[in-house]
């Protein structure tokens, strides 16, 4: 830990580059690990409403957050509401990236009905596992649910008519991977609707770039 020489410390702090392929599997290990946590509980670990607060304030419909369990709630941390953005007809496919515990998938589930499907994929097994679970006790049975390693999307080309996605995109190392995998599986006409977070100011220089910053 360098002085200044000012009589203080400055903190280094390593910073990853998506250019590099050990930086990479860093940056998804340090998503993994953290995510492993959230699929516990969200509470406390973000700078923004979590759980029910989070759902609430960003104007998911009430009638399904009362209706539903609380389960689905303790590890919600997406950062908008991507169902206001289009219409979701029933009947049809969406693939949620991201899809963490499950809520969204719930939600898009309702919105599909028994002839629809919803997807899921997410990066860490632990929130595949409480997608799953989530789901299984909700009664949810038209849900297909992956854990994957990369952005590659493991679906073929032309399957879904809608993609959703909720403050996830944003921790791809790899995002013009990920959009040319989204556009792939989109029929074409479909559509991409979400959400996530962008920078509008510097991040401070012991942050950017860190491990923890790649994986927020």
């Amino acid at each position: 830990m360098p002085s200044d020489g000012a009589g203080s410390c400055r903190l280094e702090v390593t910073k990853l580059s998506p250019e590099s392929p050990s930086d990479v599997n860093e940056i998804r290990n340090a998503i993994r690990n953290k995510y492993a946590a959230v699929s516990v509980s969200a509470a406390g670990k973000f700078p923004y409403p979590t759980g029910k607060d989070g759902l609430q304030a960003l104007g998911y419909d009430p009638v399904v957050l009362e209706s539903e369990y609380a389960r689905f709630f303790e590890s919600f941390c997406g950062v908008g509401n991507p169902f206001p953005l289009g219409d979701i007809r029933p009947g049809e496919s969406v693939l949620d990236i991201g899809c963490g515990a499950g809520f969204d998938l719930f939600v898009a589930s309702r919105l599909v009905g028994e002839k629809g499907r919803v997807y899921g994929i997410d990066l860490t097994e632990d929130m595949a596992t409480r997608a799953r679970e989530n789901l299984n006790r909700a009664g949810v049975t038209n849900v297909e649910i992956k854990k994957v390693d990369l952005e590659t999307i493991p679906y073929d080309d032309h399957f879904f008519d809608v993609v959703i996605s909720n403050g996830v995109i944003n921790l791809s190392p790899r995002k013009q991977t990920t959009f040319n995998e989204i556009y792939r599986v989109l029929k074409p006409g479909g559509k991409l609707q979400f959400a996530d977070v962008v920078v509008e100011n510097e991040l401070p220089a012991n942050f950017a770039g860190s491990a923890e910053a790649w994986s927020q």
